[in-house]
């Protein structure tokens, strides 16, 4: 295993992955971002706010929790559910989005724009401008606004306009495409909110140090239940954030972490967003990073039962990490995906996200062949209310 450095650098590489890699047109904001992220995250005043919209908005600390049941059905280690799915609007996106509507706020900025995939980083940016009083435009494909209709009304309850992306797959990667359009566009008075560790820098330091505080928390919770640090972490990966989220807190320890990738209908059928497992490097949407690509570099149509794993990349120090062994990757396919889905719903009473519930899948793999002493700690990145009508249709169940 690697010794893991501090990184991004002065220009956001890890190692040879992440960078810079837009129009000239969006080098000043980002330019601007970078020099703002650095001001206010040692801004004690602006430190303040956030902390006090953690506790009182977002309602952090959220909860680790002993899954008790799940763990007696698997007949394993000991499986701790870290409670993202508590968060105000349910899910992780909300730590994200909250403190970039803040930071937009401080820059000047008088309108936000976002894409989303899920629903849950549209709902969370739409809360956040609602919360500091910005104009806000989600943009979402056409494929995920059927699949996650529920959200979609959320967002335009909340205020924000919801612009359908009706080009190439119709799924979270043309609603990236689309929101850096408008952002060249509006770059003056417009932040664009990006949801996950990707991207050009600094979006993938500035959201993975939003994020970490899932990991902080988790830390010191398992330490006051448990008295000693996890044997094994697992969460989902789509770019990546609440995987990373999780994870950063422990990178300087020895325990087993496990990224979850959706694979879809299987890896031989093509129909999947597993990028270390059928992908390659290239540059995508301002970095450099795995990517599911062909030969001549076209950006292949991914697929996965959750509309947030849908996706062609994935965050940049991911990649790192997986270099250096520190972190391993694997994948849950949306048949092993719905099967966790139930599992926990019926042994917990927590329905999760179809996201998270690719992380259960491997906790269901895992845990039964670890002794039941040991300590697997899953992000339960988010709920599952926004699936319940997409999983009742694909078992063929009229609502």
């Amino acid at each position: 295993m690697g010794k893991i450095k501090n990184l991004p650098d002065s220009k956001g590489h890890f190692n040879e992955y992440g960078g810079r890699f837009v129009p000239e047109t969006l080098m000043p904001a980002l330019i601007e971002l970078e020099q703002a992220y650095k001001k206010y995250k040692k801004d004690k005043e602006f430190l303040a706010e956030l902390n006090s919209l953690q506790k009182d908005y977002i309602g952090r600390p959220t909860s680790l929790y002993f899954a008790r049941r799940l763990t007696e059905h698997l007949k394993g280690a000991k499986v701790y559910l870290k409670r993202e799915d508590l968060c105000h609007t349910g899910a992780h996106k909300i730590n994200n989005a909250i403190a970039q509507a803040l930071l937009a706020k401080k820059m000047g900025k008088t309108r936000i724009i976002a894409e989303t995939g899920a629903g849950q980083h549209g709902v969370a940016a739409a809360t956040g401008a609602a919360l500091v009083g910005l104009e806000c435009e989600i943009y979402m494909g056409t494929e995920d606004m059927r699949r996650q209709a529920l959200n979609v009304f959320r967002m335009r309850l909340l205020g924000a306009k919801v612009t359908e992306v009706t080009t190439g797959s119709r799924t979270l990667k043309d609603a990236i495409n689309e929101a850096l359009r408008d952002w060249t566009t509006n770059v003056r008075n417009t932040h664009y909110v990006m949801g996950t560790v990707f991207g050009p820098h600094p979006y993938p330091l500035m959201v993975r140090d939003f994020q970490s505080i899932i990991g902080k928390e988790a830390r010191q919770q398992i330490l006051k239940a448990e008295g000693k640090l996890p044997d094994c972490l697992i969460a989902c990966v789509g770019g990546g954030s609440n995987s990373i989220g999780l994870f950063y807190a422990f990178l300087t320890d020895n325990m087993r972490m496990i990224g979850i990738e959706a694979g879809g209908l299987g890896i031989q059928t093509g129909k999947h967003a597993a990028r270390f497992a059928g992908g390659s490097l290239g540059v995508f949407q301002g970095c450099k990073s795995y990517l599911l690509q062909d030969d001549d570099g076209n950006v292949l149509t991914t697929h996965s039962v959750s509309a947030g794993l849908d996706y062609a990349s994935i965050g940049p120090e991911h990649c790192y990490l997986r270099d250096i062994k520190k972190i391993e990757y694997t994948y849950a396919t949306d048949e092993e995906a719905l099967e966790a889905f139930e599992v926990l719903s019926n042994t917990e009473g927590i329905i999760p996200a179809l996201e998270s519930a690719h992380a259960i899948a491997e906790a269901l793999k895992v845990a039964p062949s670890m002794p039941t002493d040991s300590i697997i700690i899953v992000n339960l990145s988010g709920r599952g209310d926004k699936d319940v009508q997409e999983v009742a249709r694909i078992k063929g169940i009229e609502l």
